[in-house]
């Protein structure tokens, strides 16, 4: 049942809403693990970083809102409950306990990297069937892509 009609054709609005659910969970996903690392974390780098995760967080849990909001827009249901981020969510993921915080920064850069390599999937497949769809993923790539330069340059030399 569509609740709200789509100006969208019906395989142009699947198309959209496939992309935009699959990021929900990724974003979801991202905010979960950058929590737990962020409550984790342990080592000389400890305040910096744990400070880090937090923006990670933030930025995943805004953005979670507005694909969340595009999608109901377009007339898709958004599922953000627990039950379907834990059956679809393929992200790297963090062990349990404590992290030393060379292993959060990998971690973060790991997640982050498989997490924009998925959205560029996305922005492909939306390319014709939603250029707006399209342009929401491209702004949240661009964003994880500044977010993985700063963890990744804490590592830097690489170990």
């Amino acid at each position: 049942m569509t609740v709200v009609r789509s100006t969208l054709s019906d395989s142009a609005r699947e198309t959209a809403g496939d992309a935009l659910q699959s990021t929900l969970v990724d974003l979801i996903g991202l905010s979960l693990i950058g929590k737990q690392a962020h409550w984790n974390i342990v080592g000389p780098r400890f305040r910096s970083i744990h400070l880090q995760l937090d923006e990670v967080v933030t930025t995943a849990r805004s953005f979670s809102d507005t694909v969340a909001e595009r999608a109901a827009a377009l007339g898709v249901s958004p599922d953000g409950r627990p039950e379907t981020i834990a059956a679809a969510y393929t992200l790297p993921g963090s062990k349990n306990g404590w992290i030393r915080d060379d292993d959060v920064v990998r971690l973060i850069v790991e997640t982050l990297e498989a997490a924009i390599g998925r959205l560029r999937e996305r922005i492909e497949a939306t390319e014709k069937a939603d250029p707006v769809t399209q342009d929401l993923l491209i702004g949240i790539t661009a964003e994880l892509e500044k977010q993985r330069w700063m963890f990744e340059a804490e590592n830097w030399p690489r170990d």
